[in-house]
């Protein structure tokens, strides 16, 4: 499956923003190492070379096409670098002092059975913050999946839509991070998106959610299933007087690992 970064930033402050509203519970104040699995087109990632100025910050994705992008950022700052893994594959050195995810796990089958290694492995002192979206049951997505499904679709796309089980619920992995030993909050936040122009929610998914169906469908097959989707969007979303109201689901986590230089808890969480 390809991607397009350009699609992925078109709406750069609805996708930025749960960012900045996961990395905000992060109290590392000097860490050795930064690491950013799934970081995209590296944006985001560079703000964390920005705040943590002294540390060293890798952003790590399995797109080309994303990394490329990412490396136009490299310029100027030397402590930034971006290299190509797969986060399943990924291990944490023993100066990973914090570790950020932002929607990306749910492209990791099998993601809540990673994080007990991770957060293990991590030395102590450390922190791990994730976000995943958590509109699956979403019209956005019950939709495309019913499309899929369909006697014209489900032949060229069997199987290759994932389900309720992309992503958990936010008291699982705030569990696994306190059965790890980690002081964790987790939280869930809708942002009703107020996007405009013609089809935005097709336009939305299409950096995201929809590209396991393109990439399984002819040039001519993905324009007709594009088509026929747009027509169910235009009707789960109607556009208002302002546009259209695109409300989003996403799942927080944040844990901090106790011990080290930098033993505070999290504000208002919980210890096992």
């Amino acid at each position: 499956m390809t991607w397009d970064p350009g699609k992925y930033v078109q709406f750069g402050d609805y996708r930025d923003r749960p960012f900045f509203d996961l990395t905000a519970r992060i109290g590392a104040a000097s860490p050795r190492q930064v690491v950013d699995l799934g970081c995209g087109p590296g944006n985001l990632t560079a703000t964390l070379a920005a705040r943590w100025p002294e540390a060293s910050v890798l952003g790590l994705d399995s797109s080309p096409d994303m990394l490329q992008r990412a490396a136009r950022l490299v310029k100027g700052r030397p402590r930034l670098a971006f290299e190509a893994a797969d986060i399943q594959d990924w291990t944490p050195g023993p100066d990973c002092d914090v570790v950020v995810s932002n929607a990306a796990l749910q492209w990791v089958p099998g993601h809540l059975d990673l994080l007990p290694r991770w957060l293990d492995a991590l030395p102590p002192g450390a922190w791990f913050a994730l976000q995943v979206p958590g509109n699956f049951g979403a019209p956005s997505h019950t939709l495309m999946r019913r499309l899929a499904g369909s006697p014209e679709w489900a032949r060229q796309l069997d199987s290759v839509l994932r389900h309720d089980e992309a992503v958990a619920g936010p008291a699982d992995y705030l569990t696994v991070m306190l059965d790890a030993g980690w002081t964790a909050d987790a939280w869930e936040t809708s942002y009703q998106q107020l996007l405009p122009g013609p089809d935005p929610v097709l336009e939305w998914v299409r950096g995201t959610g929809l590209r396991p169906v393109l990439a399984a469908l002819s040039r001519a097959e993905a324009d007709r299933f594009q088509e026929q989707y747009a027509a169910l969007l235009r009707e789960a979303y109607p556009v208002g007087r302002h546009g259209t109201v695109f409300p989003f689901r996403r799942i927080f986590a944040v844990g901090h690992k106790p011990g080290g230089p930098h033993a505070d808890a999290l504000p208002g969480s919980r210890r096992a």
